[in-house]
C-alpha cells in the first residue's frame, strides 16, 4: 500500500517522505489572486492544519516541495524574477496550550513571536508588551527583507472553546487579550501579503471578525466547498488502489465499497454548492486498517457539544429529520447562546442537506452513518453530562437479535433497564423528560434498523415502526398512564393497517412512569400474517 497522510500536518514532512497528497494548491492560487485576508471555519480533523503548513511552505518559496502540482504551473507562468519569492512567514498555531490559566495564551503567542524573530533576525524588544511586539515583528520583518510578511493562525478558537464551559472568566480574559493582539492586523496592512485563520468556530464579538473589516470569510462560499476534506473525484481518481484494495478485504465490488465509503464518510456540505466532500481522517484511516470503522466520531466528541444539546432542550430526532437555519444563524456563534445549531453546524455533526433559494434557509441534518450512529450511541450513555450514568447495559447488538428473533419481551426488559439508568427525578423537570426522549429515539435508531419515528397514517401517527425482513414492530409509549392505553391508540388509529399484507405484526404499548424514572408496564399484541 502507498503512504497514507493520517494525521499528518506538515507539507514538507508529507511531500518529503513520499505520502500520498490530494492536490490542494489550486485553491491556495484562487486565494492569492483573489484577496488578501481570510477566515475559514471547518471541523476537527479535516486537514485545516495541512493547509496552512503548505501555504506556509508556498510563501516561504519552497519551491521544490510543489514539483508537479497545480501551483507550479502558475509559478512557471509569472516572469523569472517574481517567481517563488520568500515572504517572511508568521505561522501562529494555538493547537498546544495551557490556556485554562492566566498566562496560557500570552505565553504561547510569545513564543511564536520569539519564534518567528529568531528566524528572521530580528531583536527581542523585552519591555514591549504583548500587541506592541507583534507590531514590531511585522514592521521589522518587513524593513529586514524587505518583503510583505505573511500571518497564518491555526485554531484560533481553542483558548476560548476549552473555557467555555467551566471558566467563563479566563474565557473572556482570553478574548480581551485577542482583542488588543489581532486588532495590530488592521493599522499593518500595507506590511501584509497575506493573512489566512483557521478554526472550528466563528465567534462573534471576537475582534479578529468586528475589527478587521477586510476580512473575508470563505467558510460558505461555494468556489472553496473542497478545500478541505475529499471530494468525490478526487476519490476516485486519487484512491483507487485503495478502493481496491479495502474492496477485497471485505468481499465487496468496486461499487459496493465506493457505496459504502460515501454511506459512512461522505455528505458535508459546507456551502449551497452540490459539491460535498468525505471526512479524510475517517476515509484514510478505513484504506489503512481495512475496515469501516468510525474513527472521527471516536477521536473523541467535545463534552460542551452534550452540554449544549442538554441546554437547548430540542429533541435529538430533530437532527435526523432536519432542522432549518440561516446562513447567519450557523455562522456567528455566541457561547452565551443556548441555540445550539451553529455550533454543531461548525463542528460537523450537523451539515447543509438543502437549500431555499427563495428565502435563503438552509437544512440541517446529520451528514452520514458514522456521525448519525456514533452520535446517536453516545447519547446513550451521556445524556445528561452533569450526573455521570451507570453502565446500562444497553447492547444494540443482542436488541436487535431479540427483534430478529420475535423475543420482544427481552427488548422490553433491556429497554427498561437502560431507561432506569437515565437520571431522573420525581416531578416533571423538562431537561430529564427531554432527556428520556432523545434516549428513546437513540435506542431504535442506533438498531441499524428499517426505523421510522413519530411515523404518520391517515388516522394520526405512532410513536415508532420497526421493519426488518420478519416483522413489522408498532410502538407506542404514554407517560404516567397505562400499557393498555397504549396499546389501545394503536388499534384505534389503525397504525398496523398498512402492513396487514405484509409480514407478523408485533404491537407493543408501553408506558413510562416519571415515578419510578422507567417502564413500569408494557404489553404485547401479536398479529400473524393472513
Amino acid at each position: 500500500m502507498r503512504k497514507l497522510p493520517i494525521g499528518i500536518q506538515s507539507f514538507e514532512d508529507l511531500r518529503n517522505n513520499g505520502y500520498l497528497y490530494i492536490d490542494k494548491t489550486g485553491y491556495i492560487r484562487k486565494l492569492v489572486e483573489s484577496g488578501k485576508v481570510y477566515f475559514l471555519s471547518r471541523p476537527r480533523r479535516f486537514g485545516k492544519s495541512l493547509l496552512l503548513s503548505t501555504m506556509e511552505a508556498y510563501f516561504e518559496g519552497q519551491k521544490e516541495l510543489f514539483k508537479g502540482l497545480e501551483i507550479e504551473k502558475y509559478e512557471d507562468s509569472k516572469l523569472e524574477d517574481e517567481r517563488w519569492i520568500h515572504y517572511p512567514v508568521l505561522f501562529i498555531s494555538m493547537s498546544g496550550g495551557a490556556y485554562k490559566t492566566q498566562t496560557g495564551l500570552s505565553e504561547k503567542l510569545s513564543y511564536s513571536l520569539h519564534q518567528f524573530e529568531d528566524r528572521y533576525g530580528i531583536s527581542h524588544q523585552t519591555s514591549f508588551n504583548l500587541p506592541t511586539e507583534f507590531q514590531y515583528c511585522i514592521e521589522e520583518a518587513y524593513r529586514i527583507t524587505g518583503k510583505q510578511v505573511v500571518i497564518l493562525v491555526d485554531e484560533y478558537d481553542k483558548p476560548l472553546l476549552e473555557n467555555m464551559l467551566d471558566n467563563k472568566q479566563q474565557e473572556n480574559e482570553n478574548r480581551d487579550i485577542f482583542k488588543s493582539f489581532f486588532s495590530v492586523l488592521k493599522d499593518e496592512d500595507k506590511f501584509l501579503k497575506f493573512v489566512f485563520i483557521t478554526g472550528v468556530t466563528k465567534f462573534s464579538k471576537v475582534s479578529i471578525f468586528s475589527d478587521l473589516n477586510q476580512l473575508n470569510d470563505i467558510s460558505f462560499d461555494p468556489e472553496y466547498a473542497g478545500i478541505c476534506g475529499i471530494t468525490e473525484d478526487e476519490l476516485t481518481a486519487d484512491f483507487s488502489e485503495e478502493i481496491d484494495s479495502l474492496a477485497e478485504q471485505n468481499g465487496l465490488s468496486r461499487n459496493e465499497c465506493i457505496s459504502e465509503l460515501r454511506k459512512n464518510y461522505d455528505g458535508y456540505h459546507f456551502s449551497r454548492s452540490p459539491i460535498s466532500v468525505y471526512n479524510p481522517f475517517s476515509m484514510l484511516n478505513a484504506f489503512s486498517k481495512h475496515d469501516f470503522g468510525r474513527y472521527w466520531f471516536e477521536t473523541g466528541t467535545p463534552t460542551f457539544l452534550y452540554k449544549k444539546l442538554e441546554q437547548s432542550g430540542r429533541p435529538v430526532q430533530d437532527f435526523s429529520i432536519g432542522v432549518k437555519a440561516t446562513e447567519a444563524r450557523m455562522s456567528d456563534y455566541r457561547a452565551e447562546n443556548v441555540d445550539l445549531i451553529p455550533l454543531y453546524y461548525q463542528s460537523g455533526y450537523l451539515t447543509i442537506t438543502g437549500f431555499d433559494k427563495r428565502f435563503r434557509e438552509y437544512t440541517l441534518a446529520f451528514p452520514n452513518d458514522e456521525v448519525k450512529y456514533g452520535y446517536l450511541e453516545s447519547l446513550i450513555p451521556l445524556t445528561n453530562p452533569s450526573y455521570p450514568v451507570p453502565d446500562s447495559g444497553f447492547n444494540a447488538g443482542r436488541m436487535t437479535k431479540y427483534l430478529e428473533n420475535d423475543d420482544s419481551e427481552a427488548f422490553m426488559k433491556m429497554l427498561q433497564s437502560l431507561l432506569a439508568s437515565i437520571p431522573y427525578y420525581e416531578g416533571k423537570a423538562p431537561e430529564n423528560e427531554q432527556a428520556w426522549r432523545n434516549i428513546v429515539y437513540a435506542v431504535f435508531t442506533v438498531l441499524g434498523q428499517y426505523v421510522r419515528a413519530e411515523v404518520h397514517s391517515s388516522n394520526g401517527r405512532s410513536d415508532c415502526i420497526i421493519e426488518n425482513d420478519k416483522y413489522v414492530y408498532i410502538f407506542e409509549f404514554k407517560q404516567d398512564k397505562t400499557a393498555d392505553e397504549a396499546l389501545s391508540q394503536i388499534e384505534e388509529k389503525g397504525y398496523a393497517l398498512p402492513y396487514l399484507a405484509s409480514k407478523k405484526i408485533i404491537k407493543i404499548g408501553a408506558n413510562f412512569s416519571s415515578k419510578i424514572g422507567t417502564i413500569d408496564e408494557w404489553k404485547i399484541n401479536q398479529m400473524e400474517t393472513p
